[in-house]
């Protein structure tokens, strides 16, 4: 499928040669002789830094008072012990991909790559320090590249480490939050918050990356594809380094194995289908808890991705 949409929203070039001398302009302050991944790995998506503008004090409105949001509307629930729940719209995400918060003590950095449908919330604090993420305009893997404001060190989204600049090989915690619909949070959270539209000029509400999620080959990647014949773009629920197809979860209802219950539930819109999020095709709500009951740090990414990032992974196929 011709991905016309994503190419006219947001004006994708052609990935320019991956040599850093080309983006010392542009970065100055990144320390490029210190690298865990190929340069020859790293593609521009088009956007230069910044161009897809993070934010950084995002503002919330009572859950009562959202009139917006189409109850199947994906949102990413971050839900701490001690402060009210708080849900942040991927109709924003797509256009930002991440938010800097602080929720109760703790300050977050909720992020969303759509090429790769990565819904990731991480601590911001690493060796004492507290960070602030930007939206490079690099990808690798078509994974979503963020720097830090504060050394100008480039992190890989998908798996929170990063791998170019002062801060190579450190890794960011990773905290347990997920993505659901909207009429599932508003019901469980009636007191909860959740992130008003931001002041910036974004037709909020549209997907400008429309049938992405139904396309057989995945966009700015070219890398191997998932093996055991399964679809590129396929979501998978990520646990560590083990990876469950949705279209199995979405046939059992329930599954527990390898110490997690996963469950699978109708009714949340795909974010990267039709053109108005709210009309995407039902892909289901998750979640993923320990034997406990508490929620389990994971992701739901395309099958591709987790091959990209987890090649030795372990493919939970049930069979």
């Amino acid at each position: 499928m011709r991905l016309i949409t994503v190419l006219l929203a947001l004006c994708i070039a052609l990935p320019a040669a991956a040599n850093p001398d080309r983006w010392r302009g542009e970065w100055p302050n990144t320390d490029f002789t210190r690298t865990a991944v190929a340069f020859d790995e790293i593609l521009s998506g088009g956007p230069p830094r910044d161009g897809i503008p993070a934010i950084d004090d995002p503002v919330f409105i009572p859950v009562s008072e959202e009139t917006r949001l189409r109850p199947t509307e994906p949102v990413i629930a971050v839900e701490f012990d001690g402060v009210p729940p708080r849900a942040y719209p991927i109709r924003y995400l797509t256009w930002h991909e991440i938010v800097n918060d602080v929720v109760g003590d703790i300050p977050v950095a909720v992020t969303f790559c759509p090429l790769c449908n990565s819904a990731i919330t991480f601590d911001r604090r690493v060796g004492g320090d507290v960070l602030t993420f930007g939206v490079s305009g690099k990808l690798r893997h078509s994974d979503m590249i963020m720097f830090d404001r504060e050394t100008e060190s480039w992190w890989q989204q998908a798996i929170g480490e990063g791998i170019v600049g002062a801060h190579m090989g450190s890794e960011l915690t990773t905290l347990p939050t997920w993505m659901e619909s909207w009429e599932d949070f508003q019901a469980r959270n009636p007191e909860g918050l959740v992130m008003d539209e931001p002041d910036a000029p974004r037709p909020y509400g549209q997907n400008p990356y429309v049938r992405y999620d139904s396309s057989v080959q995945p966009f700015l990647y070219n890398g191997e594809m998932p093996p055991h014949d399964i679809p590129p773009l396929v979501r998978v629920v990520r646990v560590g380094d083990r990876a469950w197809p949705m279209t199995r979860l979405a046939a059992e209802g329930e599954i527990t194995e390898a110490g997690v219950t996963i469950s699978w539930t109708a009714g949340q819109s795909s974010a990267l289908d039709t053109r108005d999020i709210g009309d995407g095709r039902d892909v289901g709500n998750i979640r993923v808890r320990d034997g406990q009951g508490r929620d389990v740090v994971h992701d739901l990414m395309f099958a591709f991705a987790f091959h990209a990032f987890w090649p030795e992974g372990e493919w939970m196929l049930g069979e």
